[in-house]
């Protein structure tokens, strides 16, 4: 199974060692496309390409050839509400891990979308059961 992570990066970064962990656990299951999300050296400037269009293509591509797209949307990132978008117009299986006691407003967007899973978790192991759940009850 190709997976396709998503986590903010140019939104902030304070979440990478978490974003870290959860790609360890979904290269359980398959092949992750964007291990570079959880890059601790990834600085919230994005600069992991040559320019904008380069990444912008690259993710797109990443994200047709992906089977799922797991999201943590707990730090607002349009980048990541795009490839949410755009996984759901494709009619990809997408899963949203929002932290529900960070303080942070979930958009409406995401929360009001019946067209993807949207689990509230509290730590990694319950992010791990969200993820477990929603991999096994549709087994690809």
């Amino acid at each position: 199974m190709k997976i396709y992570f998503a986590g903010s990066i140019r939104g902030g970064r304070e979440d990478a060692v978490l974003y870290l962990q959860i790609i360890e656990y979904l290269k359980t299951f398959g092949e992750v496309l964007t291990e570079h999300i959880g890059d601790q050296n990834l600085s919230d400037l994005g600069n992991d390409g040559p320019n904008d269009k380069y990444i912008h293509d690259r993710d797109l591509t990443w994200l047709q050839s992906a089977d799922i797209l797991i999201a943590e949307v707990t730090t607002v990132s349009m980048g990541v509400g795009y490839e949410i978008g755009r996984a759901v117009e494709t009619g990809k299986k997408v899963l949203c891990l929002f932290r529900s006691a960070s303080g942070k407003n979930l958009s409406a967007m995401i929360a009001g979308c019946n067209d993807l899973t949207l689990c509230n978790y509290s730590d990694l192991e319950e992010a791990k059961l969200c993820i477990f759940n929603f991999l096994t009850k549709d087994i690809f």
